[in-house]
């Protein structure tokens, strides 16, 4: 059984704005791990980056792209939220926030396939 909550199309923005968050925390330590190895196993570092050119890894690409974007747009969400007066546009702004997500991460994959 659905609560109604969440069934509100901004609850699913709620849900999609901690999800990337979470997701994007957890990317970053591999991140920064990787990072690393330019200073301390240039050789490591460059085996790894021929694991780059891999389609599934493209595809990855993509969906950082989008969480990162998700998260920056559903920020703006939030502060319009907190800011503006409230209003039944609220859905609207949810729905551009996730389509600018699409359009940006979908921008970035087709200059990197």
């Amino acid at each position: 059984m659905i609560r109604k909550h969440r069934a509100h199309p901004l609850w699913f923005a709620y849900a999609l704005h901690r999800l990337s968050g979470l997701a994007l925390a957890l990317f970053l330590p591999a991140h920064f791990y990787i990072l690393s190895k330019a200073l301390t196993q240039p050789e490591s570092l460059d085996n790894f980056l021929t694991l780059t050119e891999s389609p599934m890894v493209k595809l990855a690409e993509f969906g950082l792209v989008f969480l990162l974007a998700v998260h920056f747009l559903g920020g703006f969400r939030l502060m319009a939220m907190e800011w503006l007066p409230w209003s039944d546009r609220q859905k609207t702004f949810a729905a551009v926030a996730v389509a600018g997500a699409f359009l940006v991460s979908g921008l970035f994959f087709l200059r990197v396939v």
